[in-house]
């Protein structure tokens, strides 16, 4: 930690705010002395510290954590546009520090922090399904790789922009994701074909259900199938999250007006 101190002097001069990513309270009271000021980031807000943004599921790289991080500040009005900022964040836990001194305008907005906080759904609902897509991502179906779709939020306008292809297992049931019980049957219904919808609060509203907006002007990266298209095009046409367990390389996408928005490796977590 004193080769940290001795670091700080030279790289704080003239940053408009130090970020700090998950420090522990011991690793935070280092920085008390330091005049700019401190952004903590992380999942939880356990030191009581203001400013604080949230960090709704564990970017497992350093970019991801950063860009979060930044447009969080931006959107929370911490830092503005062409600030500069410290970025300080452990690599292993307790073993290795990142200082990164980068302008919040180095990152183009992604719409990952946008996503999260101000979605029309809670944003412990759309961590929940991240969570889903990425358990089944790493396990699959039986040991063989499976794709899904996950539509989050403003579940009546999706139902009426999409129709059923079997038999809703779901139309009579109030369960809610993230209930252990629960994910175990989204998993087991992955293997069929059709979207999941699932309302702002969590309810998941119907199964097997077939997206039908156009996608003329949806713009996907090449490689990416029906699937991904679909996910583009009803969040274009509506306030909904789309999230995307790719069957072929095994990814997690997010969506989100239509945009490509987040890209996961499950296997990373």
């Amino acid at each position: 930690m004193n080769e940290l101190r001795d670091l700080l002097g030279d790289l704080v001069a003239d940053v408009d705010a130090v970020f700090l990513f998950s420090p522990n309270a011991s690793f935070f009271e280092e920085f008390d002395d330091i005049d700019e000021e401190i952004v903590v980031v992380g999942p939880e807000n356990t030191l009581d510290a203001e400013p604080f943004v949230e960090l709704p599921i564990d970017f497992t790289d350093l970019e991801g954590r950063l860009r979060f991080g930044i447009e969080g500040a931006l959107e929370q009005g911490i830092v503005d546009e062409g600030d500069e900022v410290l970025c300080v964040t452990e690599v292993l836990d307790g073993a290795e520090n990142t200082l990164v001194r980068v302008q919040t305008n180095d990152f183009s907005p992604s719409g990952v922090y946008d996503m999260f906080v101000n979605s029309r759904a809670d944003a412990s609902v759309v961590r929940d399904v991240f969570e889903v897509a990425i358990e089944l991502g790493k396990k699959g179906q039986k040991g063989k790789p499976v794709g899904a779709l996950f539509v989050v939020g403003d579940a009546g306008k999706v139902m009426n922009k999409s129709r059923p292809l079997s038999y809703n297992p779901f139309e009579k049931s109030h369960v809610h994701v993230g209930d252990p019980i629960v994910n175990v049957m989204l998993k087991e219904f992955s293997r069929l074909d059709g979207a999941f919808v699932i309302s702002d609060a969590g309810k998941i509203v119907s199964a097997y259900r077939y997206l039908e907006p156009s996608a003329e002007g949806v713009d996907i990266p090449k490689g990416l199938g029906a699937r991904h298209m679909a996910a583009g095009a009803i969040t274009r046409d509506t306030t909904a999250t789309a999230i995307v367990l790719s069957e072929s390389d095994g990814l997690v996408r997010a969506f989100k007006g239509g945009e490509l928005v987040l890209e996961i490796d499950p296997e990373e977590y």
